[in-house]
Parts: C-alpha cells; structure tokens; sequence
C-alpha cells in the first residue's frame, strides 16, 4: 500500500512540476544556453530525489570512467520514462533523437525546443535517416553529446526491438565513437504503469567503440547484443516485484 501511495505522490509531483519549472526554466534562457541547460538538469536531479523519496528508488552508475573527454554519440535502451529524465545527470551537455510531437507539447515541448534536439518524424524513413546525420553532426560539432534510443519507442522490460541505423550512422559520418548503455530502469518503472516498484535501477556504460570502417548493421548487432546480456545480467521485473512487494506489509 505505502509503494502505491508513493507512486501516486510522485506522479502528481512530477506532473505538477513540468509546466511550473517549464516556465521558469525558459525565463532563465535569457541568461544563455549553458544556464538554461543547468536550470533543466536541475529538474532532472530533483526528479530523481522525488523518486528516491517517495518510491525508495534510487539507481547506481558503473563505467563512468569509461566516458571520454571527447563527445560521442550514446545508444540507450529504452524501457521507461526514468532515463529520458535521468540521462540528463548520466553524461555531459547533450541533446537527443526524439520525436517531433513531443515539441508539440505546450510549455514542455517549448522547453525542450531550446535543449537543441533532433527532432524526426518517426516515418519519414530515409528523411529522418539524413536530418539525423546532418543535425547531429552539427550538434556533434557544436560539443554537444547525441542521446539515441535505437529501437526508436519505450520497449517493456524483457522484451526488444530492432535497433535503427541512424546513431552507428551518424558516428561513422562525424568520425566519433559510440558508448552503449545497458539499464534495468523498465524492470522498476513500467512503460504506462503507474506503480513504481522500490529497489536500485543499475546503469552499465560500456567501453566506447569506433564503428568506422565497420559494416552498420553488423556493428549495431554487436551493440545490441551487448546491451541485451549486460540487461539479462540485471536483476529482472520479477525481482523488482518481489522487492517491492516483500517490504510493504510490514512497513510502520
């Protein structure tokens, strides 16, 4: 009962504080970009405090050591709506692939209109392939880290998609390195669910990779199939479940 009461308090809490920090964190862009980058990173830590407190879920982080100096393009699993929120505190100045509806949104696509994403539609086929490449290599240029989910939708927990082309692409046209990314964060929060189960969502940053000279779809199996064994090596939703349910009766 306490983990749903939980969930619910931190539901309304975030939902609440979109439009307020929204509005807010677009005045401050007259003070720059970096500011406003900074403001919006704030909302992200203060989510996942929000999450610590009200859910008792927090998250660990190995292979930050593995992140290099120069920025790269990262490939993300995509289970959850944690790590479009935590990915902001994971790696350093970013912007991400994402879709164009989410601009649509009043105040919250505004804002993120401003953080310089590469915003596609979702079917344009080989037109979404190419503003990839050509916004991307400028964001790229510009210093900025590109965010890519490769399966292109949330995906539930123990399930997987195909993995598009366009981040192993775009590495090899801007002549940079991929970091894969392999999280549990779907096991603890569900896709559409409103529970959030309380426990320790694990992120694993892999061993940056050069896709040049490589085939593109051989390289992207090779990082899928690495993202899907360190995630098999995670603790799974039925241990997440257990977590969550195990404490609850006897909570004070």
């Amino acid at each position: 009962m306490r983990q749903w009461l939980g969930s619910v308090v931190f539901t309304t809490l975030l939902f609440v504080s979109v439009p307020i920090y929204g509005l807010f964190a677009m005045l401050m862009r007259c003070f720059g970009y970096p500011f406003f980058y900074w403001i919006v990173s704030r909302w992200s830590l203060g989510v996942v405090i929000a999450l610590r407190w009200c859910c008792r879920l927090d998250y660990t982080v190995s292979g930050l050591e593995r992140l290099p100096r120069e920025n790269c393009v990262v490939l993300m699993k995509h289970s959850s709506s944690w790590e479009t929120i935590a990915q902001l505190l994971l790696f350093p100045r970013q912007t991400w692939v994402l879709k164009r509806e989410l601009l649509w949104a009043p105040i919250l696509g505004w804002a993120i209109w401003w953080l310089k994403p590469i915003a596609i539609n979702r079917k344009g086929g080989r037109v979404a392939v190419d503003q990839v490449l050509a916004q991307g290599c400028q964001r790229l240029e510009d210093g900025l880290w590109v965010v890519i989910f490769p399966e292109g939708t949330r995906v539930p927990a123990g399930q997987s998609r195909r993995f598009g082309l366009s981040g192993t692409l775009l590495a090899q046209a801007a002549g940079r390195k991929i970091v894969p990314v392999a999280h549990n964060a779907g096991s603890f929060w569900p896709r559409r669910s409103l529970l959030k189960r309380r426990g320790t969502i694990e992120v694993v940053i892999g061993e940056p990779v050069s896709p040049a000279g490589r085939d593109p779809r051989e390289f992207n199996a090779e990082i899928k199939d690495w993202i899907e064994r360190e995630i098999a090596a995670m603790a799974g939703p039925k241990d997440a479940a257990t977590a969550a349910g195990a404490g609850d009766p006897a909570d004070p």
